[in-house]
């Protein structure tokens, strides 16, 4: 089995829902969910935003940390942080969310680029060691994704 890659940083421009920035070497030791959305994306709103809060439900007493990265390539001027402000208030995200930082010579923001995702909504399992586990474009099954996360806590701390 491959070995997997460890997880580019995130490179955020601003925090939601956190007194401190986090960083993914800062939560070393930890699960770690990255859920990539934009608050214009239908699939996010639909299903992806919905399951992430069906995980923060399920994986509340665990040490999973779940964080949003509101990771904007199309429709910029719509997309604002007052904007993104009301959305989380409205759909009650209360887990931390990053914004992309952007990049001026592309429209596509720094950290999409470096985790290489194609869209919205995609996610990023990490694991304690700070290891890419699983990349998904789209939304899977609720019981696929638990099942993947509760293996990944179980996990004493290095891939496998």
């Amino acid at each position: 089995m491959p070995t997997p890659s460890p997880a580019p940083e995130l490179a955020v421009s601003a925090w939601l829902n956190t007194a401190e920035p986090l960083t993914l070497a800062g939560l070393r030791g930890r699960v770690v969910l990255l859920h990539a959305f934009q608050l214009l994306c239908p699939g996010c709103v639909a299903q992806s935003i919905p399951q992430v809060q069906r995980i923060e439900r399920v994986f509340a007493s665990t040490d999973l940390q779940i964080i949003g990265l509101h990771t904007v390539f199309e429709h910029h001027d719509a997309m604002s942080p007052v904007t993104l402000r009301a959305f989380l208030h409205e759909y009650r995200i209360v887990s931390p969310v990053g914004v992309d930082m952007a990049d001026e010579q592309s429209p596509i923001p720094v950290t999409m680029r470096r985790y290489g995702f194609r869209g919205t909504p995609s996610s990023v399992l990490i694991s304690r060691d700070g290891a890419i586990l699983h990349e998904t474009f789209g939304v899977e099954d609720d019981l696929v994704v638990g099942a993947r996360i509760a293996m990944a806590l179980a996990s004493a701390g290095t891939s496998q």
